[in-house]
């Protein structure tokens, strides 16, 4: 993960109980991942729970549906904080372009945003061009995988609803 610079703002969040943010990343995040009790492979054998949970997950591993909720809420809250850290000025993002990288960062882990074109080009102030970066996460085992690619067209068109 890159380091913070000197104006990211590490600590903060915007994921506030009933605010916009948090709603928006919870819609699409249950949206794309859907729930699943029981651990299993995914589409590239990682063991996978809940809310596309997979870390320290282990096939067979069983869970309530209140459970996984809370492990989102948690879930999203450390990937927003590795996204803040390695951008420069987060609290200059809109509300639907912000939710929709805490959705990417959710799906593809906060080393992955922070090493991406989609960071890079948020933290030149380029909005819609980080936008338009996500439509390039839709491969899983180095395959275009179709949920992915709807995904991210999903997540682009939240974030460029907001991208002024």
């Amino acid at each position: 993960m890159s380091q913070p610079t000197k104006t990211s703002r590490v600590g903060g969040s915007r994921l506030k109980k009933g605010g916009v943010v948090l709603a928006l990343v919870l819609g699409t995040i249950g949206t794309w991942e859907g729930v699943r009790t029981v651990a299993y492979p995914d589409i590239v054998g990682v063991p996978t729970v809940c809310f596309g949970e997979t870390r320290g997950v282990k096939l067979g591993d069983r869970y309530t549906l209140e459970e996984c909720r809370v492990m989102l809420g948690e879930g999203v809250k450390q990937f927003e904080a590795g996204m803040r850290g390695c951008l420069r000025n987060p609290d200059a993002i809109p509300d639907k372009p912000y939710a929709a990288m805490i959705s990417v960062t959710y799906n593809i882990g906060t080393a992955g945003f922070c090493n991406s074109s989609m960071a890079r080009r948020l933290n030149a102030g380029d909005i819609k061009g980080a936008c338009d970066a996500l439509l390039a996460w839709n491969k899983a085992g180095g395959r275009v995988v179709a949920g992915l690619t709807n995904r991210r067209q999903d997540e682009r068109r939240l974030c460029l609803e907001g991208a002024g």
